[in-house]
């Protein structure tokens, strides 16, 4: 069977996406992420391939371009989520500290146990591969917390987003720190050449805040007077190439996605005064609501095949290692003692489920994959990633089915009490008189 053919690889991607869809209406059952089924899918479809011979395909290239658009879609479908209003800036704010601290405190600890047990792992390395070990997965969160109350909710949306953007800005800063390959000076000796300081790499950041901003309201009011109908993907089309055009002038591109994704979903907030004039609100809503769903839709796409995809890439054989085991269930204790603790201070004693829900997802897997080929280390075994994704997804579903059940329980109970009722004649004038008639 030729499994190249245009016609079969048409189908297999057809299923494929179709399973997905069906993975995600189980998991909105079940609580059940559907992210384990992709990636159980990808594991049978990896034994399908030894099968027939092509168990050494390189999916590394397509795995790598997805990991890009993924991410992009990541963010900007996390910034349009963002309502920046004057009633939840507490929430915001509550929110946006507990996913700092958190963020930076299971870094630390899982950096610690790679130090430790991991050989070669010195402490900037331990880091580098720590910070995707610790970032949310917000494409995991959002689609599960639907069920939960109002606040709770919106405090998991916040959180996971920040975790997200955050993390990615982490990731990259200690990246741009670490030593690259070494080469040779002009006196024949080997030189060790850094990447920006931390000094530079702020000011990267800010220049790439202003950029942004300019970027975020040119494209708006251009495209707010675009009349042709194929003007959304035109509108991808334009962020990719700023991301891309960005990366290459080594400027921190998340933030163009994460600038724009925000101004365009609150656009009465940025644009006061003067710029007020200049916005067609209507339009720009229309854009605001296309580029939603258009996001949406095509990260579930990018989604599906990414995870699929590294299940096909993953070495089963790493997962047998009683070091992988043991490090990955370290790593995983430590996240929820620190999440124990964080959430007690900030949020007092109603931490349930919120304690569980910190699943780890596509965000991991595609920082994983960015960590330059010159610092990565030969002993982290990939299986450390599957365990720590697999383990918190199935602790998060757990304690969500938990949590549903609970709260079934309590509505049936409040359901099955008799509420008893009484007739009631309202008093007349007469009435009031002989109430305030003295007694004798």
């Amino acid at each position: 069977m030729d499994l190249a053919n245009p016609y079969y690889l048409i189908i297999e991607a057809s299923v494929i996406i179709i399973l997905s869809f069906f993975f995600g209406e189980i998991s909105k059952r079940t609580n059940v992420p559907s992210v384990l089924m992709l990636i159980i899918l990808g594991i049978f479809l990896q034994q399908g391939l030894r099968y027939f011979g092509l168990g050494n395909l390189n999916f590394f290239p397509i795995l790598e371009i997805l990991g890009i658009v993924g991410l992009i879609m990541i963010v900007l479908e996390a910034a349009l989520e963002l309502k920046l209003e004057r009633d939840k800036y507490l929430a915001i704010g509550k929110a946006l500290i507990v996913a700092l601290l958190g963020l930076l405190a299971s870094t630390w600890a899982a950096a610690e146990i790679l130090e430790y047990f991991i050989e070669d792992m010195t402490p900037q390395l331990a880091w580098l591969y720590a910070t995707p070990l610790s970032i949310l997965s917000s494409a995991i969160i959002i689609p599960s917390v639907t069920g939960l109350k109002g606040h709770k909710r919106e405090f998991h949306i916040y959180e996971s987003t920040f975790s997200d953007i955050m993390g990615i800005m982490l990731f990259y800063f200690i990246s741009s720190q670490l030593p690259v390959a070494p080469t040779e000076g002009a006196d024949g000796l080997d030189v060790i050449e850094h990447h920006a300081s931390g000094l530079a790499y702020l000011g990267n950041i800010l220049i790439t805040i202003v950029v942004s901003l300019v970027a975020s309201y040119v494209i708006i009011l251009i495209f707010q007077n675009i009349k042709s109908h194929v003007k959304l993907f035109l509108l991808i089309a334009v962020l990719l190439l700023l991301y891309a055009i960005g990366k290459t002038l080594h400027l921190s591109s998340l933030i163009i996605i994460l600038t724009f994704g925000l101004i365009i979903a609150n656009m009465r907030l940025f644009f006061k005064g003067p710029l007020r004039k200049l916005l067609n609100y209507k339009q720009a809503l229309h854009i605001y609501e296309g580029l939603h769903v258009v996001t949406v839709e095509t990260a579930f796409v990018v989604r599906t095949f990414f995870f699929v995809i590294f299940g096909i890439t993953i070495v089963l054989s790493s997962l047998l290692s009683l070091q992988v085991a043991m490090v990955s269930g370290l790593i995983i204790l430590s996240i929820y003692l620190i999440r124990f603790v964080i959430l007690r201070i900030f949020l007092g004693s109603d931490i349930l489920p919120q304690l569980f829900v910190a699943p780890r997802g596509l965000i991991t897997v595609l920082l994983f994959n960015a960590i330059p080929q010159e610092v990565q280390v030969a002993g982290f075994e990939p299986g450390v990633l599957l365990y720590i994704i697999i383990g918190t997804s199935l602790i998060m579903t757990f304690a969500m089915i938990v949590d549903k059940k609970r709260t079934t329980s309590a509505i049936r109970r409040v359901a099955s009490a008799p509420i008893g009722y009484e007739r009631w004649k309202a008093p007349t004038l007469a009435d009031a008189i002989v109430e305030k008639e003295p007694e004798h």
